[in-house]
């Protein structure tokens, strides 16, 4: 029996990789999802009921299929317990397949929207565990659950999460194409192998990178944001790339990477240049007849929260 019978829950997007730190650092925008869970028995032979609001609500499945049903139902089978008759209401403010872990709000609401509805069986570490295993990977899920920036690494007993401090004056400004770039096609274009060379030189960036969004040191940060493990691979995948990164630097920006797996960009810079920088890119891409809005955001250091609503 559940403890409440509703429940929202609010997920910020993500920007993962950040240039060298591929599939291991990730980072909470200001950009949200909202997620209402409603404990009821809808009627005897349906136990679901999806709602979609949202500029993309249309692509969204209302089916057992959707992807924060699938989440919350994973839950209650890792609790060795029957799910409850659900009604979700999804508010979408995170674009969909476009790097900005909307996959990521959907697990990490779900699972959350669960536990809230038990009792609040599992603790944030186990949750956290429970969103990697379904993801696949650390890098957005661990920030969207836990807010800021997180480094994510193995050990012998399971994951090790760092926060990352991020300088208040590194303003991450996303422009957002209007067409779509799935994670599994960005991930085909990858080689199986790399070479020592491109290994030391992202390790040697990733470390660049940390040091400079924990002091907000220019110089570093133009150097940091270079990559060699899967940007020169996936930039190919989204046209135009190489005239918005010229044009984000002349405005200011330290430098620009994919946000995840794509197609959004990324540039950091620092509050004097994000609007130039924000105008820059947006205006490059309309000018190919690529429609895109460009967002100046923050870093969100809550993650995800709930208010029990009855």
């Amino acid at each position: 029996m559940s403890v409440v019978s509703s429940v929202c829950v609010t997920v910020p997007a993500t920007t993962a990789n950040l240039g060298p730190g591929f599939d291991c650092i990730g980072a909470a925008l200001t950009l949200y999802n909202e997620l209402k869970f409603t404990h009821q028995e809808i009627n005897q032979n349906q136990k679901l009921a999806i709602n979609v609001t949202g500029t993309e609500a249309a692509k969204v499945s209302t089916d057992e299929s959707n992807l924060v049903y699938q989440a919350f139902i994973k839950f209650f089978q890792h609790i060795q317990q029957t799910p409850p008759s659900i009604k979700i209401d999804i508010k979408l403010g995170v674009p969909l397949a476009r790097g900005l872990g909307s996959s990521a709000t959907a697990i990490v609401g779900g699972l959350i929207g669960a536990n809230v509805l038990a009792g609040e069986i599992l603790t944030t570490a186990q949750i956290m565990e429970l969103a990697i295993k379904i993801e696949g990977h650390p890098d957005n899920v661990v920030p969207a659950l836990l807010g800021g920036c997180r480094l994510a690494a193995t050990s012998d007993i399971g994951w090790e999460i760092c926060d990352i401090p991020w300088n208040s004056e590194v303003v991450p400004v996303v422009a957002i194409p209007d067409f779509e770039l799935s994670t599994s096609e960005a991930r085909q274009v990858l080689p199986a192998q790399v070479s020592r060379g491109d290994a030391i030189f992202n390790t040697a960036h990733l470390g660049l990178l940390l040091r400079g969004l924990e002091t907000g040191n220019q110089d570093w940060l133009r150097a940091a944001l270079q990559d060699k493990l899967h940007q020169p691979y996936r930039k190919k995948l989204i046209n135009n790339y190489d005239v918005i990164n010229t044009a984000a630097l002349s405005a200011g920006a330290y430098g620009m990477v994919i946000s995840g797996a794509g197609p959004t960009l990324l540039a950091l810079t620092n509050t004097a240049n994000s609007q130039a920088v924000a105008i820059a890119m947006v205006s490059e891409w309309e000018s190919k007849e690529v429609k895109a809005q460009v967002r100046t955001l923050q870093i969100d250091n809550q993650g995800a929260r709930s208010v029990v609503q009855g």
